[in-house]
């Protein structure tokens, strides 16, 4: 039997629905946060507070201090969604405009001017694979990281296309005490906290 693409895209939009119902069904029940790749559902057992969000902060805040007016560099809710290509994700921090913020219900991510995340000890992959992959296909232009297990970083920017889809073209990689460029902006990266051994 063949399945025609029609029928199978409606299949992967119901899916995909299911997984976000699952998802949103889940806020402030259960530990970590829920996200949803091309793979399925990715769950990151962060623990809350620590180096990840006081790492989270200081960017939001470094950045803040660089951009206009009209810009934030956002750490709250609601998610990044396309429900064509079938990903939710929820950036640490992403440089937005106040007016793209402004609507109910998910963001656009083709409103996202950077998109930053904070490497979760327990889940690694999720940042520096997955989302380097899902970040472009979404339309996310720029995409930096920091890895408090390593005291490093990259930003990946100039989408371009390739056989398995769109991806980042330019990686720069630094360590932290260096200077790093999020689309616009140059921020410091002193003083930004190590995940300990015991620390999640």
């Amino acid at each position: 039997m063949t399945i025609a693409p029609d029928d199978a895209r409606q299949a992967a939009s119901r899916l995909y629905r299911t997984m976000r119902d699952f998802v949103q069904s889940t806020d402030d029940t259960l530990p970590g946060k829920f996200e949803i790749t091309k793979e399925g559902i990715v769950h990151d057992m962060m623990s809350p507070g620590g180096p990840h969000e006081v790492t989270a902060a200081h960017v939001s805040r470094r950045l803040e201090k660089s951009m206009p007016d009209e810009l934030l560099a956002h750490n709250g809710t609601p998610d990044v969604e396309d429900e064509p290509e079938g990903i939710m994700r929820h950036p640490d921090v992403m440089v937005i405009a106040w007016t793209d913020l402004n609507v109910e219900g998910s963001i656009d991510p083709r409103t996202v001017i950077a998109a930053i995340e904070v490497v979760s000890k327990s889940n690694p992959e999720n940042d520096w694979v997955t989302k380097m992959r899902d970040y472009p296909l979404i339309g996310i232009p720029v995409y930096a990281i920091f890895d408090p297990r390593t005291g490093t970083g990259a930003v990946l920017t100039d989408i371009h296309p390739t056989p398995g889809g769109p991806r980042y073209a330019t990686r720069k990689d630094f360590v932290y005490g260096e200077d790093v460029t999020i689309a616009e902006w140059t921020i410091a990266t002193t003083d930004l906290p190590r995940y300990r051994d015991d620390a999640s």
